[in-house]
């Protein structure tokens, strides 16, 4: 039994061995149980050596640590004793600054208000500078004044005489060049966005203009000067072309002196749509509301020259002893003379069948017109709804933040309630007046044909 537990427990030791250093095995692989005995115990002694030196180090790092420690120790002592000599550095500095600074203002006196008013005239003319049409001819000018508004802001400096005169020729020029009409070079963005050097003419403060008679904008935020994108229209182009190549004397020029540096309203003609632009907002139910409006003026003109070659030829046929059959009147009393013996019941339904059968021909297109002067506004108001729809429709997608886009399509939706009233009001006028014309003939008709039977029951009586 012996030998066998010897056997089981030295297996079991070196398949433990083997778990543990399966590598170290795999390379240097003991013969025999003696063998591999004798190299478990120079295992065992190699690790008790190897435990040894890494306490030995651990010491030897413990020590380290310990001096680091002091040191560190040492060096927040040091920056301790230093913040507290420069925290009691800072306070001198700090008594030493204000009784400077005591000392500067009872010195300024009476300067005190003078710098006071400096500085607010220096920040007016600043402003001045970033948006006046003399920036573009005498560019960077606002920089010098921003330079010494925060010099006079500040404790430590005095604005110096230079600056101070440097500042009142600015002043000087400004109201000087307000008053002159110049030629210079310069840069110039046209429409199609392309840089040009270009010679433009600059009317004091209001407007700028190139040698082709554009007026120019100019830009404070981004110091460009562009050609406008819509022109004023009328003579103010040619004027402006003038102008630009005029030497001397005098020379029309239409000015623009809205807002602050000029040309505001020109600027605001790009957001304002022209007459046939508004018309085309009406899209597609404004343009039938303009045919039906054209077809109403034809019908109209077309009535009005029949009714009056009409009532030419009826005014004739009044003066006539003879019935005419081209016209209404002399059909009605050709009825009589085709029927002299009839009897005067007979003659005046005969006579009313004449005029029933001329009144259509006299009010013909009537009702048409009538019609249109009652369903354009009715279109319009279409029109007025649907756009609304689309607007609210946008801002459902988009927002109520952009306010312009909404007012415009407002104003768009409202054109065609515009165009409707445009056809309706003259619509309704002409269908008064050719119904008028129609009406006149027919009373005609009736007096005559009225007094025709008079006539014949008279002779018939006599």
């Amino acid at each position: 039994m012996k030998p066998n537990f010897f056997k089981a427990a030295v297996f079991a030791v070196s398949g433990t061995i083997a778990s543990m250093a399966m590598p170290a095995m795999a390379a240097d692989e003991a013969s025999s149980l003696d063998e591999l005995l004798k190299k478990v115990e120079a295992g065992y002694a190699a690790d008790a050596r190897e435990a040894k030196a890494r306490e030995q180090r651990f010491i030897a790092a413990r020590s380290e640590q310990q001096a680091m420690l002091a040191k560190a120790k040492q060096t927040l002592k040091n920056e301790e004793n230093r913040s507290a000599q420069l925290e009691g550095t800072f306070e001198e500095n700090e008594a030493a600054i204000t009784e400077k600074q005591r000392a500067l203002k009872e010195r300024l006196g009476t300067l005190t208000e003078l710098f006071g008013h400096l500085t607010s005239t220096a920040g007016d003319l600043r402003s001045n500078f970033q948006n006046s049409l003399i920036s573009v001819q005498f560019p960077n000018r606002e920089e010098f004044v921003t330079q010494l508004i925060d010099k006079m802001s500040g404790a430590e400096e005095l604005p110096s005489i230079e600056e101070i005169e440097r500042m009142w020729f600015e002043m000087q020029r400004e109201m000087t060049e307000s008053g002159k009409v110049v030629k210079f070079d310069t840069t110039v963005t046209t429409a199609d966005g392309q840089k040009e050097d270009q010679t433009v003419v600059r009317v004091g403060t209001f407007n700028l203009v190139n040698a082709d008679g554009e007026y120019l904008q100019y830009v404070p935020e981004t110091g460009a000067l562009q050609v406008l994108a819509r022109q004023p229209s009328g003579p103010y182009m040619g004027w402006a072309e003038d102008l630009a190549s005029a030497s001397s004397g005098m020379t029309a020029f239409g000015v623009d002196p809205t807002g602050p540096t000029g040309g505001s309203y020109l600027a605001a003609l790009i957001d304002s749509p022209t007459l046939s632009e508004r018309w085309h907002q009406g899209g597609v139910v404004g343009y039938v509301i303009t045919a039906v409006g054209v077809l109403a003026m034809l019908i109209a003109i077309w009535r009005l020259v029949v009714l009056s070659i009409e009532d030419m030829k009826v005014a004739k046929q009044l003066k006539s002893g003879q019935a005419m059959t081209n016209n209404s009147l002399g059909r009605v009393l050709k009825v009589h003379e085709e029927n002299p013996s009839m009897d005067s019941e007979t003659l005046e339904l005969k006579l009313s069948e004449a005029i029933l059968r001329e009144t259509p021909r006299l009010e013909r297109s009537l009702n048409l017109l009538k019609i249109i002067a009652a369903v354009a506004p009715l279109l319009g108001l279409l029109g007025t709804v649907t756009g609304m729809i689309i607007t609210f429709q946008a801002i459902t997608i988009f927002g109520a933040g952009d306010p312009k886009a909404m007012a415009g399509g407002i104003s768009g939706a409202l054109v065609t309630t515009v165009l409707g009233l445009i056809v309706a009001i003259p619509t309704v006028l002409l269908h008064t007046f050719v119904s008028g014309r129609a009406k006149k003939i027919l009373h005609i008709l009736d007096e005559q044909s009225t007094g025709i039977i008079a006539e014949h029951t008279e002779g018939k009586a006599g």
